[in-house]
């Protein structure tokens, strides 16, 4: 027999740009049993593709919207009707101008959003760092220079921009929004993590802020062969704000650009 799909889970969304918290956020989050905040998430571009099949020369010969509509309503439902936990934490950029307005269109339900904030060059930092330790990460495929790589980073269209005008537009809806400075995250996460709790309107759970697990749900983990080695482990120790020297080697060509886009 089939199950059906369970409308009785809580969504929330997470959005927040790559090298931001977001493995950290997820691995202090899933120790509790009720919640599952999720790896880098396909559902929204599933929803996206399926919404461009309108565009279809098939689709608008014989254009049965309700019936794509329905299979549109019911994405998130199916996708996570096998998940044992009651909320979901999606990760994904969903308050872009195009996502936001698919959600408000097909989602039936109301949904809230955590926006994990850091500055852009401490995130470019990061990524200089994990790249230059890790020879096969993807950054060094597509650059020589440290210039280039960065540059790559930041093209319109990749990842990190995307993110970016997510947080953007997510200002403009504070009643659905709830931001974490990743620094605060870090350097007291039991006070921002029970401030999540209380924005999600769940008990909170008594987390551990040390030695913390390498993201698992329900059996799968990342396979970072296809991005490159530790591109999602969690660091081991305590929680806690650490300098990353790379900082102070980012191209003055990045700075310029980029270094104002501060939280």
């Amino acid at each position: 027999m089939i199950s059906e799909p369970n409308q009785n889970k809580k969504l929330f969304f997470l959005v927040a740009m790559p090298r931001s918290g977001n493995t950290l956020f997820a691995s202090i989050m899933n120790q509790n049993p009720e919640i599952a905040a999720t790896a880098n998430s396909i559902t929204l571009e599933i929803i996206k593709d399926l919404f461009l099949l309108k565009k279809t020369d098939v689709f608008q010969n014989f254009p049965d919207h309700k019936s794509l509509d329905n299979v549109l309503s019911s994405v998130y439902d199916v996708f996570y009707k096998d998940w044992p936990q009651k909320v979901i934490i999606d990760r994904g950029p969903v308050m872009t101008h195009g996502n936001f307005s698919l959600m408000q269109k097909y989602f039936k339900r109301p949904f809230k959003c955590i926006i994990l904030v850091r500055d852009v060059m401490d995130v470019l930092a990061s990524y200089m760092q994990w790249y230059t330790e890790n020879p096969d990460a993807f950054p060094n495929k597509v650059g020589t220079t440290d210039e280039e790589k960065l540059l790559k980073l930041m093209q319109i269209g990749g990842t990190i921009p995307k993110e970016l005008d997510a947080i953007k537009n997510a200002y403009i809806y504070p009643e659905i929004c709830h931001f974490v400075k990743y620094d605060n995250l870090v350097q007291n996460p039991e006070k921002e993590i029970k401030n999540i709790y209380k924005f999600m309107e769940e008990p909170y759970f008594n987390h551990r802020f040390e030695n913390l697990d390498q993201i698992n749900i329900n059996g799968l983990s990342y396979d970072d062969t296809v991005v490159g080695s530790n591109m999602h482990k969690v660091w081991s120790g305590k929680v806690e704000k650490r300098y990353n020297p790379y900082i102070e080697k980012i191209p003055k060509k990045l700075r310029d650009m980029y270094g104002h886009i501060k939280f």
